[in-house]
């Protein structure tokens, strides 16, 4: 009874505990975002920060929506790849701006603990569990209730982001997040060959054969009427504006925008961490099969 009665005090004092520190980065980001509006600039590092994100893209998203043109209708978020949404790029976004939003994660557990976290019910929050295929994503927005104009889309599925991109017609998102795999380089227009059920773990031990290159997925954007605009500085999130509120943003090409990822997150055939860096990245993987997106063609590596 006693070890009961203590685990109880402690998970209350552990949640209490999460609350405040939440709600002291919360206030630090909303200064720090407020500082950042003021700024002028087109380089997406000089506004970073994280609260919620796994990187600083809480700090480029709070002054991207500072500096453009968004109306109160399309104050909107989509989000696909969430997990159990403590760390996502949208979270510090719906908690600071109150902002709608959609999340989307392929595990059921995931959208659970979702669903049971208070912010499910302090904002107006959807969260559906399904494995996102091209086939069923515009079904899956329009059954939450969005349609047209949205101000964020955010892609992160670490497999399918180009081809589920590419398949989108129920929104017309003004600004777009796609994750980007920056082994494949900046000047190959390369993706992972499309699998319904692709999982980054089963297409190759090394865990790096995954997603789009960077080039692959600024020709999409060019195609769907939208400027890149640059990554964040860890080298694996790319940003995308409509073209019609690219008022206060120079376009980049690929290659000025590109940023190598320093993050080591390749396995061992035994699935531990190798902490491959640089070329040997691409050593890992080379010889396996791709998808050029110009040519439309398989190849290998």
């Amino acid at each position: 009874m006693f070890k009961k009665i203590v685990h109880k005090l402690l998970q209350s004092v552990n949640s209490n505990t999460k609350k405040e520190i939440d709600s002291s980065k919360i206030l630090t980001g909303r200064s720090i975002a407020n500082f950042n509006a003021a700024k002028t600039t087109t380089k997406l590092a000089e506004v970073e920060f994280k609260v919620f994100s796994q990187w600083g893209d809480d700090g480029i998203i709070q002054y991207l929506i500072a500096t453009i043109d968004i109306p109160t209708t399309s104050e909107i978020f989509i989000e696909f790849g969430v997990e159990d949404y403590t760390e996502s790029n949208t979270r510090f976004l719906l908690i600071n701006n109150n902002w709608r939003g959609l999340v989307i994660d392929g595990s059921v557990a995931n959208i659970d603990h979702v669903k049971k976290d208070s912010i499910y019910w302090k904002h107006h929050l959807s969260a559906t569990a399904a494995f996102i295929t091209k086939d069923n994503i515009n079904n899956l927005i329009k059954d939450a209730g969005i349609t047209g104009e949205i101000g964020i889309l955010s892609i992160d599925i670490d497999g399918n982001d180009y081809w589920i991109w590419q398949k989108i017609e129920a929104i017309d998102p003004i600004i777009v997040i796609v994750e980007y795999n920056s082994i494949f380089g900046k000047d190959k227009p390369f993706t992972v060959i499309y699998q319904d059920d692709f999982e980054r773990s089963n297409n190759h031990y090394s865990n790096l054969l995954y997603g789009t290159s960077l080039l692959s997925i600024c020709d999409l954007a060019k195609e769907k009427g939208y400027e890149f605009i640059g990554c964040n500085s860890a080298g694996n999130n790319s940003y995308f504006i409509r073209k019609d509120k690219m008022k206060h943003f120079k376009p980049l090409s690929c290659e000025e925008g590109f940023i190598d990822a320093k993050f080591r997150e390749s396995r061992d055939r035994s699935g531990q961490l190798s902490l491959l860096t640089d070329a040997d990245k691409y050593k890992e993987i080379k010889g396996s099969k791709i998808y050029n997106t110009r040519t439309n063609q398989i190849e290998i590596l």
